[in-house]
């Protein structure tokens, strides 16, 4: 049964997402690089990219906070708040970005959230290993994802390269904490279902 401060900090959670400036403690990748100059076009498409990952970090915080709501093992949920807290500098770095080229942030994302959240909830139902183990699928889906980013962005723009492939880098990370924490390996429809809505999530957001 869900108690009352869960339900608070969950929607606090939610609240800080959508709505708050996310803050960075390790400096912004790139940061120092100068800006490049980058054609109409080029600027369109970086600014549309990052939206997408801006997007997919406000997804990561929704199902963490999820999964950290519905978990009953205190150690699991310590690690889901606490990968929840790294990502926010992600969501920083990208928002950061996007306003420096100019771009603007998705105007789905309270619906992107809200099924994330849920989602991220009904895995946690299931148990610790299967809650890790969604977790670490996640997380391996969206450095495959940012991988493909990496080709995707202008060569030139070498801020928001520097970004993505500092995310790539943690992301990769947590898919690797939540394997060794107990995590399994899911059912390969699962993974199916997980690439569809991931697939539909960056088609969507890349215009809106």
């Amino acid at each position: 049964m869900l108690n009352i401060e869960k339900i608070i900090i969950g929607f606090d959670g939610a609240l800080r997402t959508l709505l708050a400036p996310a803050q960075t403690i390790r400096k912004v990748p790139g940061k120092d690089f100068p800006e490049t100059d980058l054609t109409k076009i080029e600027k369109n498409k970086s600014s549309a990219l990052m939206r997408i990952n801006h997007t997919g970090e406000v997804c990561a915080q929704a199902l963490y906070q999820g999964q950290a709501l519905t978990t009953k093992n205190k150690e699991v949920q310590q690690s889901l708040n606490q990968a929840a807290r790294e990502e926010i500098e992600h969501l920083a770095w990208t928002e950061q970005r996007i306003i420096e080229l100019g771009g603007r942030k998705s105007i789905l994302n309270p619906i992107w959230y809200s099924g994330s959240f849920f989602i991220g909830a009904a895995a946690g139902m299931f148990g610790d290993k299967w809650n890790l183990g969604f977790l670490a699928e996640t997380e391996r889906q969206v450095a495959s994802h940012l991988g493909k980013h990496l080709h995707s962005l202008p060569n030139q723009d070498k801020k928001s390269r520097a970004i993505v492939a500092q995310m790539q880098i943690d992301e990769a990370g947590h898919a690797d904490c939540a394997i060794s924490n107990g995590g399994v390996t899911l059912p390969k429809p699962i993974k199916l279902i997980m690439k569809l809505g991931s697939k539909i999530m960056t088609k969507t957001t890349y215009w809106f």
